[in-house]
């Protein structure tokens, strides 16, 4: 999967998300996917693995692990960003500006099973929550624009915890 990411990222130019998406999409369903290696959950929120950092800084992969009940913040990416659904059901909460200084406002809402994928270009006004309502541990794969270590200072803009 990594190098067909490569690939895709290569072949897209500076807008990589929706091929970078479409590559992930064939290998998102397969059990044996992630087998042989452990990403243990937390009791009170999602937990990120790196799986690949590339080694020019212009991209990872992370594992996102998700138990029942967690959520990440309402949030809009500064970077582009390929989620894959791998394991479980998500639910993505879109969200849109209804005025300056307003808070967002649910929009769409979609399930996101095995075999589903997600992306986004960097937008301010792409705002989405991804929720484990299920229950049952989900996994997602993250591909971002960005380097492992900085994601938890350059990637997100969060509107609401």
């Amino acid at each position: 999967m990594i190098d067909a990411i490569a690939a895709a990222i290569s072949a897209a130019g500076p807008s990589p998300s929706g091929p970078v998406a479409t590559a992930m999409a064939p290998f998102l369903s397969d059990p044996l996917l992630l087998a042989g290696h452990a990403y243990p959950s937390a009791p009170d929120t999602y937990v990120r693995h790196m799986l690949h950092d590339d080694p020019d800084g212009a991209w990872s992969m992370a594992a996102l692990v998700w138990r029942p009940g967690h959520m990440s913040p309402m949030h809009a990416h500064r970077a582009w960003c390929a989620i894959g659904f791998h394991r479980g059901v998500l639910t993505e909460v879109g969200y849109r500006l209804s005025g300056e200084g307003e808070t967002p406002v649910p929009c769409h809402t979609a399930l996101r099973r095995a075999g589903d994928t997600s992306h986004t270009e960097p937008d301010p006004g792409a705002i989405h929550r991804l929720v484990n309502i299920g229950s049952e541990t989900a996994i997602s794969l993250h591909v971002y624009g960005l380097p492992f270590d900085r994601l938890s200072t350059g990637l997100n803009t969060v509107y609401a915890d």
